[in-house]
């Protein structure tokens, strides 16, 4: 985030009311003058939403996986349209992280699938439970 944060900074740093206007920066401006305030591109502003977690090994790993991929798309586009290298270069790296953590999180994913076939292992929630599941009363 720093890195993107940085990036914006010093692309809207020196702009003038008028380049402002002209670019269609001008409700951002209005909002949030040259700040960075995270939102995607459509406009919908970054929310403690986008993260989820379940607290169930799989499921949060795919879920892991799965951002890391969207992170990855993301750098493609931007490297599709910006041609300024001092912008890709920093980009290309990003995407390049979010390539090698979709790969560790896949080999944590293999690990918790391995170990699924041991006693209980989703007979209780670690987060909750204790290792002994409660009896039912009759």
């Amino acid at each position: 985030m720093e890195i993107i944060a940085a990036i914006v900074r010093q692309l809207t740093r020196n702009l003038t009311e008028e380049e402002i206007t002209n670019s269609g920066f001008g409700p951002y401006y209005i909002d949030h003058t040259i700040g960075i305030w995270p939102a995607a591109a459509s406009g919908v502003p970054f929310n403690a939403c986008e993260f989820q977690c379940k607290g169930d090994a799989i499921t949060d790993l795919v879920e892991d996986m799965a951002a890391e991929q969207k992170a990855r798309t993301t750098y493609d586009n931007i490297l599709r349209v910006v041609k300024e290298e001092e912008i890709c270069d920093p980009i290309r790296f990003l995407r390049a992280r979010e390539v090698v953590h979709f790969q560790r999180f896949g080999e944590a994913l293999r690990l918790a699938k391995d170990k699924m076939d041991t006693p209980n292992f989703y007979a209780f929630n670690p987060a909750f439970d204790s290792p002994k599941p409660k009896q039912c009363r009759k």
